[in-house]
């Protein structure tokens, strides 16, 4: 049985997203033209408005060849989309910053996301001191 998802396009001639086999990402487009400098920040409309099922959350990051085709990188790092974000205005968006002069146009896979179960309730134990053995700080999983 395959899970459903509402969907809203807000461009009248955006590309349909098409059915998803059992664990791929999911690639979005850009819903707009956009040119960017170097340097510029501009969250670029994807077009869509989802309600997601009770219990998950959308991770959204940028497809592999994004960087490589238009210079731009996600500006934070990964966005977090969850399921109350679904109002007739919640559009999804991506958040970029161009590295270099570039234009994005209209309907280019410029991101992707997949959907993921929220974590569940968690609750934190207070000690004095941990029991483990230390690993030598932050980063130092060692150099091979």
């Amino acid at each position: 049985m395959s899970m459903e998802i509402k969907i809203k396009y807000h461009v009248p001639d955006m590309e349909k997203m098409p059915p998803v086999r059992h664990g791929d990402w999911i690639d979005l487009r850009a819903a707009e033209t956009v040119e960017l400098k170097a340097g510029e920040f501009r969250i670029i409309s994807l077009g869509v408005s989802m309600k997601l099922p009770e219990g998950y959350e959308a991770h959204l990051l940028p497809r592999s060849s994004t960087f490589k085709k238009w210079g731009v990188i996600q500006a934070n790092s990964m966005g977090v989309i969850d399921n109350s974000y679904c109002g007739e205005e919640d559009i999804w968006g991506f958040s970029a910053l161009a590295m270099r002069d570039t234009k994005i146009e209209k309907g280019d896979r410029i991101c992707q996301f997949r959907l993921f179960k929220k974590m569940e309730e968690v609750s934190f134990i207070e000690v004095e001191h941990m029991e483990d053995a230390s690993r030598g700080g932050f980063g130092s999983t060692g150099t091979k």
